[in-house]
């Protein structure tokens, strides 16, 4: 999608406060500081109209971002940062679960993990959760560039074998320096729009 018009549309923490819209919606969920900003950037190519939090996990709502009046992002507060209060914590993810179990709207999620290590427990959980649910998934690697291409193989098959990604399930590795990837995320959220 050829991308010019953005707008951060509201900053919700509730379902009332969510667009009466019926554009699509794609959420991307991940750890904190695992580049989301970055990869919304990327793709709706601005430098910095994502912002990225200076303290993570303090980004608790979920943001709306209009792109070209068809579809919505919705960034997805980061989860597994331990200094936020357990009360705060469960908060949030009663925030996030409506969300994702009751939005309409909402035809995929991107899910985010960190491309040198193997996913977390979190990574897991959030993965286990959503295919629970049969919310369409892509998997998204991010900081592929901090890995020499050599090694692409080896950490695809970690993160595959780690989440338990059936051989259909798609996986994208992903660079927001060399903007590896955009194109495949890009016709992954297209594909979905048209559900």
């Amino acid at each position: 999608m050829e991308v010019h018009n953005v707008d951060l549309t509201i900053s919700a923490v509730a379902e009332k406060q969510y667009p009466n819209t019926q554009f699509p919606e794609i959420a991307l969920v991940g750890r904190s500081n695992v580049g989301k900003s970055s990869l919304t950037n990327v793709l709706i190519n601005r430098n910095k109209f994502a912002r990225t939090s200076s303290q993570p996990g303090k980004t608790q709502t979920l943001n709306f971002y209009n792109i070209e009046d068809k579809l919505y992002f919705v960034d997805v507060p980061g989860y597994g940062y331990a200094k936020a209060s357990k009360a705060s914590r469960e908060k949030w993810g009663r925030m996030i679960e409506t969300y994702l179990t009751k939005r309409e709207q909402l035809k995929g999620v991107i899910t985010l993990v960190d491309g040198r290590h193997a996913p977390t427990d979190d990574d897991i959980s959030m993965h286990t959760w959503l295919k629970y649910y049969n919310i369409p998934i892509l998997t998204v690697a991010t900081k592929m560039d901090k890995i020499s291409g050599g090694k692409w193989n080896k950490q695809e098959s970690l993160i595959r074998k780690t989440l338990q990604l059936d051989a259909d399930e798609p996986l994208v590795m992903f660079s927001a320096l060399t903007k590896t990837g955009k194109n495949e995320i890009w016709r992954w959220i297209e594909g979905r729009m048209k559900r």
